[in-house]
């Protein structure tokens, strides 16, 4: 298993029409050998009106960390060999890109990224190509940022929209893990 023994720290945001699709990724990653720490943003965690956290918490065996005081370790004290934040909304790449770190799932990426571990974005955004698309920029050239693969999602009702691909995952933490962004970033 090409992830056997890959601790994997996964950050979610509050992208809710895309958080169902990668609970079915989180259990691909289980099974292809990973140990996946789960961190939420607090709108994440806090409106959580489906239910995700209990089913992310059954799926890892984990408890969400969902406060500042937790997320601080992860990275540092709390090792990890990679950290995807999926769904990334776009108020999450806006702070990534300008240095504002005030979000449990922030403060775990910047701990990592510190440490010299990568980071992986999967875009969850309506705004990636109008008010977003400078920030996306800025971290497509950052050292230890890779993307997942994305594309538009509704290009006739929603035209800005941009949505990773669930298909990429898997295959972008591998690369990723070894220093290499999967190519083509844009589908």
């Amino acid at each position: 298993m090409l992830l056997e023994n890959k601790r994997i720290t996964i950050g979610i945001t509050s992208s809710f029409y895309a958080i169902e699709k990668i609970i079915p990724q989180i259990k691909k990653l289980i099974e292809a050998g990973a140990d996946i720490t789960p961190i939420m943003s607090f709108n994440c965690y806090n409106l959580d009106f489906r239910g995700f956290s209990k089913q992310i918490e059954e799926i890892t065996g984990k408890k969400i960390i969902h406060t500042i005081e937790e997320a601080e370790p992860i990275g540092h004290r709390v090792e990890t060999d990679v950290m995807v934040i999926i769904p990334c909304t776009g108020n999450t790449i806006g702070k990534l890109a300008n240095g504002i770190i005030d979000t449990p799932v922030l403060v775990a990426a910047k701990t990592n990224l510190k440490s010299g571990n990568n980071l992986i974005i999967g875009i969850a955004t309506n705004d990636g190509l109008s008010i977003e698309a400078e920030n996306i920029g800025k971290l497509l050239k950052q050292k230890n940022i890779f993307f997942i693969p994305f594309r538009q999602d509704n290009p006739i009702t929603k035209p800005n929209s941009l949505l990773f691909s669930s298909f990429y995952i898997e295959e972008t933490i591998i690369k990723a893990i070894d220093g290499e962004q999967i190519q083509p970033i844009l589908l």
